[in-house]
């Protein structure tokens, strides 16, 4: 599995889920095969909220991976539930 950032790099240096691959929104696109080569590799994204995670999950789908999700609530649900995080 694999936990993507959509999230900007500013973001991210600021605390982020604790092992997450940044990929903004505004790159995702271009370098996820450099990172996730297997098209049936399971990916979750998450941003800030879920609303740019849940485009960047659509677009993923539509480039041909099969297994992606997008977190509910984002980084915020991420941090309210405890899980791991790291700056």
């Amino acid at each position: 599995m694999v936990l993507v950032d959509v999230r900007e790099a500013e973001e991210f240096a600021t605390e982020h889920a604790k092992n997450a691959l940044p990929l903004s929104k505004g790159v995702i696109e271009l370098r996820i095969e450099q990172h996730v080569p297997d098209l049936g590799t399971e990916i979750i994204c998450y941003c800030g909220g879920g609303s740019r995670s849940a485009l960047a999950a659509d677009n993923l789908k539509k480039m041909g991976y099969m297994n992606v999700l997008s977190l509910a609530g984002g980084f915020k649900a991420w941090k309210d539930a405890k899980l791991p995080t790291e700056s």
